[in-house]
C-alpha cells in the first residue's frame, strides 16, 4: 500500500516538534512549565541517553523509545523528531521554491567516513571527553543556532515592538537586553548553519548520512527494521522518479535498491512513483537463493557492532570522566581558579562530561547569568555554560536551569537544596574596594547578599567596609555583580570544583526574587 497520508502526517509531526523546540530557545518569559519542556524534549536522543545514565529513571527512556521506533519503522527520528533534520527539510523546501537546489540523485556512500566519526566520537567519550558530541549532536547544534543566531534577532524585534507600542501607551511587552553574546559561539553557530544550508541545497540530508553520529547509529539499527520502504521490481518502470525525489540520496533507480542505513523515512518517494512500485510495508524474507549465489549476511554482525557501540557509549556515560586538575589556573588579578558551574551540576567534572552545550539553560535563565564559555572550562569544554557574574547573578529563588536541562548535566534540585548549595566562595580584595581607594561609602555587595555572607563592619573615618563569611556563602554572585569597581572587582566568587553545602545563615535578608532590571545595584 502507498499510504498517501503518511507524508502529510510526517510533515505535521515534524513541524510540531520543530516549532515547539524552537520556541524553547526563543522564549524569554518562561511561558512553559518545566514539565512541558521536559515532555517536548523527551525523545531527543543524545540528551535522553545522558539523562538516563544520570537519573536511571523511566522519565529518561526517550532514547530507548527512539531505538524501538527505529527497529519498527526505520529512521523516523531523523525525519520527524530531530529539529535539525526538519530545519534541513525547510531549507530544501525553500531552495526548491527558489529554484536554487540541485536535483537529487543516488549518492555514493561514505561509510568509512561516517563510521569513523561514530567510532571516534564514542572512543573519545569513553576517555571522558564530550567535545565531539558537543560539536556533532544535532539537537545541541539546533539549540546553538537558535539561541545564538535567531534569539538575538527575536529580542531585537521584541524591543522594537516595545518602542512602537509605547507610542500608543501600550505596555504589554517589555524590553530585554541580551547579556549572553559570545563571539566564538556566534561564529561557530553561524558557520555551522552555513554548512547545513550548503549541504542541504547541494545534496539533501548529507549531514545526517555522513557526519551525524546519531544518524549513523540509527542507520545501522534501521537495516533490520520491521517496516521498510521497498521497490516492487515487477511494477517498476525504471523512471527514476523515486531516486530524483529522495533527499537522502539512498535510492538507486537503476538497480532498484534502497540503502536503508541512509533512508530517513520521509515518504517523499511514495507519492512520486506513478506506477505504485514504491511501498511502505513489512520487510518479508526474500526467496532463498542457491548457496553459490548467496550474499554474505552481515546484518547480524552489524547489529552486534551497533549494540556494542551503543553499550560502550552508555559505559562511557557512566564512567568517562575528566580530571579537574587538567583545568588551567588563570593568572588574572582576581585570582579565580575555577569557573562557577550552575546549581545542580554537582561539580565541574560532572558538568563538563555531561553537558552537550545545547544552551537551553542559557536561553531560559531569567537573569541571563549563564553564558557560553570559551576557555573557562579549558579547550575541551568550549561553549558549555558558566556563571558570568560580571554581567549578572544567580537568582536566590530560581532553579529553572536544573528543571529543564535535557542531558542531566544540571540535575533537578529543590529550592531548599539550592539555597544551601555552595557553588563557590566569596573573596574580598580590600585594595580594590572604593571604600579604601576613594574613601567613600558603598556597601552594594552587602546590601544584595541573600545570606549575609557579606556584611559591613566599622572602618576608618566613620566608614564601613565589607567583611565576608565564606561558610554561609552560596556563591550566587550578587555581590560581584553589584560591585561598582572596574575593570577588576573588589569582591568576587571563585568556583568550587565540587559543590559543597553551605552553613545555614542565621537570618536571610532577601525573601523572594531580586528586581534585577530596576535599581540594581545602584
Amino acid at each position: 500500500m502507498k499510504f498517501p497520508a503518511l507524508k502529510k502526517l510526517r510533515v505535521i509531526i515534524s513541524l510540531l516538534f520543530f516549532l515547539l523546540t524552537a520556541f524553547l530557545f526563543l522564549d524569554f518569559t518562561n511561558a512553559l512549565s518545566y514539565k512541558a519542556v521536559n515532555t517536548i524534549l523527551f525523545l531527543q536522543f543524545v540528551p535522553s541517553a545522558l539523562l538516563f545514565v544520570n537519573l536511571l529513571s523511566y522519565t529518561a527512556i526517550g532514547f530507548l523509545i527512539v531505538i524501538t521506533l527505529t527497529l519498527l519503522f526505520g529512521r523516523i527520528y531523523c525525519s520527524t523528531i530531530c529539529p535539525l533534520g526538519t530545519l534541513q527539510d525547510i531549507i530544501i523546501y525553500v531552495s526548491k521554491k527558489l529554484k536554487i537546489n540541485k536535483r537529487f540523485t543516488y549518492q555514493r556512500t561514505y561509510n568509512w567516513l561516517r563510521y569513523s566519526i561514530l567510532i571516534v566520537t564514542v572512543t573519545t567519550f569513553l576517555f571522558g571527553n564530550i567535545i565531539l558530541i558537543n560539536l556533532l549532536d544535532p539537537f545541541s547544534n539546533f539549540g546553538r543556532i537558535f539561541s545564538n543566531l535567531i534569539r538575538p534577532v527575536y529580542l531585537f524585534a521584541n524591543n522594537v515592538s516595545v518602542s512602537v507600542l509605547e507610542l500608543f501607551d501600550c505596555y504589554y511587552l517589555y524590553p530585554v537586553n541580551l547579556k549572553t553574546f559570545v563571539l566564538f559561539t556566534f561564529i561557530f553557530a553561524f558557520f555551522f548553519l552555513i554548512m547545513i544550508i550548503w549541504m542541504a541545497i547541494r545534496g539533501g540530508r548529507i549531514y545526517c548520512n555522513t557526519i551525524c553520529p546519531v544518524g549513523t547509529l540509527l542507520g545501522m539499527i534501521s537495516k533490520i527494521s520491521l517496516f521498510r520502504i521497498s521497490i516492487d521490481e515487477s511494477m517498476c518502470d525504471g523512471c527514476w522518479a523515486c531516486s530524483l525525489t529522495c533527499k537522502a540520496g539512498c535510492i538507486h533507480g537503476g538497480e532498484k535498491k534502497i540503502d536503508y542505513s541512509r533512508c530517513v523515512v520521509c515518504f517523499d518517494c511514495l507519492n512520486s512513483c506513478k506506477s505504485n512500485a514504491v511501498k511502505f510495508k513489512i520487510a518479508f524474507r526474500r526467496k532463498k537463493k542457491p548457496l553459490s549465489e548467496k550474499e554474505p549476511n552481515n546484518k547480524r554482525r552489524e547489529f552486534l557492532i551497533t549494540t556494542g557501540i551503543f553499550s560502550l557509549s552508555l559505559t562511557g556515560l557512566a564512567f568517562g570522566t575528566n580530571k579537574i586538575e587538567d583545568f588551567k589556573k588563570t593568572n588574572i588579578p582576581d585570582n579565580k581558579k575555577y569557573p562557577v558551574c550552575p546549581p545542580g551540576s554537582l561539580s565541574i567534572e560532572h558538568f563538563t562530561t555531561t553537558c552537550t552545550a545545547c544552551h537551553l539553560c542559557v536561553s531560559a535563565c531569567p537573569t541571563q547569568v549563564l553564558k557560553p564559555s570559551f576557555l573557562e572550562y579549558g579547550l575541551m569544554g568550549m561553549m558549555q555554560p558558566y556563571m558570568n557574574y560580571f554581567k549578572s547573578f544567580c537568582n536566590y529563588d530560581c532553579v529553572i536551569c536544573s528543571e529543564i536541562c535535557p542531558s542531566g548535566a544540571i540535575l533537578p534540585i529543590s529550592l531548599e537544596e539550592k539555597k544551601l548549595t555552595q557553588l563557590g566562595k566569596v573573596n574580598f580584595i580590600k585594595e580594590n574596594c572604593i571604600v579604601e581607594t576613594e574613601g567613600t561609602d558603598c556597601g552594594a555587595c552587602s546590601e544584595h547578599c541573600p545570606t549575609k555572607a557579606v556584611y559591613m563592619v566599622p572602618y576608618k573615618d566613620n566608614l564601613v567596609i565589607p567583611e565576608i563569611n565564606q561558610d554561609i556563602c552560596i556563591g550566587c554572585g550578587a555581590c560581584e555583580f553589584a560591585c561598582p569597581t572596574k575593570p577588576f572587582k573588589a569582591i568576587y566568587v571563585d568556583g568550587n570544583p565540587i559543590h559543597l553545602k553551605a552553613k545555614k545563615p542565621e537570618k536571610e535578608i532577601l525573601n523572594g526574587k531580586i528586581d534585577y532590571e530596576e535599581d540594581f545595584p545602584f
